[in-house]
């Protein structure tokens, strides 16, 4: 069964950023988040971005990341100026 991240997971993400100084981050998991953990605002001035498993994969195909073309397909449409009389 896939682990949901929740908001506890989060608040001790934003502690850590935090203890380094950073004021931004960016938590990554080949799960999802809860509701609850994506709609968590830090009361600081830490900036935290999400990506979850589904997010993850696209990201990986929009920027050819760790996969690899398998078939390509054409899509054909009807060029209807080539059958009018002229």
């Amino acid at each position: 069964m896939e682990s949901v991240v929740g908001r506890p997971e989060l608040h001790k993400f934003v502690g850590a950023l935090a203890g380094q100084g950073a004021k931004k981050g960016i938590f990554i998991t080949t799960s999802s988040f809860s509701k609850d953990a994506e709609q968590y605002i830090p009361k600081n001035d830490t900036k935290i971005v999400l990506i979850d498993g589904e997010k993850l994969a696209q990201y990986m195909i929009d920027y050819n990341l760790g996969v690899s073309v398998q078939n390509t397909y054409e899509i054909k449409k009807i060029d209807f100026d080539y059958f009018e009389e002229e």
